[in-house]
């Protein structure tokens, strides 16, 4: 990275969520408002865990999947992926907002915006990403939960491994976005984890409370 703080054509920065960092500072959200593609609105998601257990909150980006699912459903052919591997928003011409795209997002990512009737979501701030620099929410975020930068730059200097496959049931989900993860010999990331039983031998649920 050069001390203007752009990266060069050469490098090859990646986008990582730390979920494990976040504060909950909110100031990725702030942030993301700034960002001159988002007309104003923040387009990231700062979700509460468990309120009544614990105060962790996990901040909620798109994640670009490779082969997204929300440009898959859409029936206007609203939602386009960059050469870069960007997932945009819709474009607005196009875009006739039935929500397809809301529902089939693995990750819950794309927002249908009422008032505008247009479906949004994070487009990782393409504008600033385009020329060199980091996106809004990544260059503010203090415990660095939001991370933009080299894989070489996040070995030298984070602990942890860095993975973007995702395991939903039997589909393997990749993204362009990272997360980190303490063993990265577990394979994908597996969202909906492991259930050991069938729900055919507790049908409601019942194990536990009797």
């Amino acid at each position: 990275m050069s001390d203007a703080g752009r990266f060069g054509i050469d490098e090859q920065p990646v986008f990582v969520i730390d979920q494990s960092r976040c504060i909950g500072c909110e100031a990725c959200v702030q942030a993301c408002m700034e960002c001159g593609t988002h007309r104003g609105r923040s387009l990231i998601h700062l979700d509460r865990i468990d309120r009544a257990a614990s105060p962790q909150t996990a901040p909620m980006v798109c994640m670009h999947c490779e082969n997204p699912t929300c440009a898959q459903v859409c029936p206007a052919d609203a939602i386009k992926q960059t050469e870069g591997g960007i997932v945009q928003s819709s474009l607005k011409p196009r875009c006739i907002g039935c929500s397809n795209c809301v529902l089939a997002c693995p990750f819950g990512v794309p927002k249908y915006m009422a008032e505008i009737d247009q479906m949004m979501k994070c487009d990782m701030c393409v504008d600033r990403t385009s020329e060199g620099l980091k996106p809004m929410c990544a260059s503010v975020c203090p415990s660095e939960a939001l991370w933009f930068g080299t894989i070489e730059q996040f070995r030298s200097r984070r602990r942890g491994a860095l993975v973007r496959d995702f395991l939903f049931g039997r589909q393997v989900v990749r993204t362009k976005v990272y997360t980190v993860v303490d063993d990265p010999t577990a394979g994908p990331v597996d969202v909906l984890g492991v259930v050991n039983t069938s729900w055919i031998d507790d049908p409601f649920a019942l194990e536990g409370f009797l």
